[in-house]
């Protein structure tokens, strides 16, 4: 398992509208892979396997490059950064934390605190309160300095490297750049000149983490005949959680996901994979969501419309800085993402 891709990966800054890094890393990644591959003005990433004949099916992955993460939007006299969120943060994970603020001249070093005071000179009723997403600020160190270095619309990112505990890698931003390694490996794991019967595309989309944008655009360039949303999903496998809250349990497989608050999956291409991973004996569980939101939506709703479906990767403490996953359920996923490829 190519574990150095990953960490590359998600060790890449890139949030929402500033995948510019992680695109670049891909494209230097996929030389030799693909047939075709193109930026869009959006800044997606589209890349083509030509079938070996016209009119045959046209299949597409949906695989996004953006973090969660935050835009400078004042900078104080004194050079303390505040920031709008791009993505879904809980406040609760953001306290003291180290950071990349990452400007046009290069990456500053910084960390993350609420205003307000530290705890030995606080109250009881102070350190009761959860402050807002808003309250955060960023320090560099640099003082008044840090208003020459950076400007409004610089992003910040948490600064974390990934692990391996185990079974287990830990790191920021496995979502999604764990669909960024499937859409990589998938196609490398493919022999010789499987899957000419296809079309087949792999977008790595931007801007995901704010609605599904990059892959409405990529999608209805490409009108997919099938688009499958390749994503992390849910694995509250974990004490406090009741167990139909779960979403997913680590190390049994790859998520086959049916169904989240975008879209509803292709039964019949449910089915299809489902059998497909029986018979190959690739370990699944499949999977629904209440809500949220991933690209395969936007492949199945773009222009006259497509069958999908999602193929996820269970994750424990999604959007954190610890993002956990089973690396079985990741060569699950890339087993059954390349051997449904292969079968066109």
């Amino acid at each position: 398992m190519n574990i150095d891709l990953l960490k590359r990966l998600c060790e890449t800054p890139g949030v929402p509208g500033n995948e510019e890094r992680v695109r670049d890393l891909i494209s230097s990644e996929i030389e030799g892979l693909f047939d075709h591959v193109e930026t869009d003005p959006m800044g997606t990433l589209i890349c083509r396997r030509d079938a070996a004949s016209e009119g045959a099916p046209k299949v597409m992955l949906l695989c996004h490059m953006d973090e969660i993460g935050f835009l400078v939007s004042h900078i104080t006299d004194k050079g303390y950064l505040y920031v709008q969120p791009v993505g879904g943060f809980d406040p609760r994970n953001l306290f003291s934390r180290r950071v990349l603020v990452c400007t046009r001249d290069g990456d500053l070093k910084g960390v993350m605190n609420p205003g307000g005071k530290p705890i030995h000179i606080s109250s009881p009723e102070d350190r009761k309160k959860v402050p807002q997403v808003t309250d955060f600020f960023v320090d560099t160190g640099l003082g008044e300095a840090a208003k020459d270095k950076v400007r409004v619309g610089d992003y910040v990112v948490m600064d974390e490297p990934l692990i391996e505990m185990g079974d287990k890698i830990v790191s920021k931003a496995l979502d999604n750049r764990v669909a960024c390694w499937l859409g990589i490996e998938a196609i490398r794991a493919m022999d010789g000149e499987a899957g000419r019967g296809a079309e087949i595309t792999v977008a790595f989309t931007c801007q995901e983490e704010v609605g599904l944008r990059g892959a409405r655009t990529a999608a209805y360039k490409v009108r997919p005949d099938i688009g499958i949303g390749v994503d992390t999903t849910l694995a509250c496998d974990t004490p406090g959680i009741p167990d139909k809250d779960a979403t997913t349990t680590q190390g049994k497989g790859f998520g086959l996901h049916v169904r989240d608050s975008s879209f509803i999956a292709d039964k019949a291409l449910v089915q299809e994979i489902e059998d497909l991973a029986v018979e190959k004996g690739i370990p699944y569980q499949r999977t629904m969501l209440a809500a949220g939101g991933q690209d395969g939506a936007a492949a199945q709703q773009a222009a006259a419309g497509a069958r999908a479906v999602g193929i996820v990767v269970g994750t424990r403490y999604i959007h954190t800085v610890t993002e956990m996953v089973d690396k079985g359920d990741l060569q699950a996923a890339r087993d059954i993402l390349s051997a449904y490829l292969s079968r066109f």
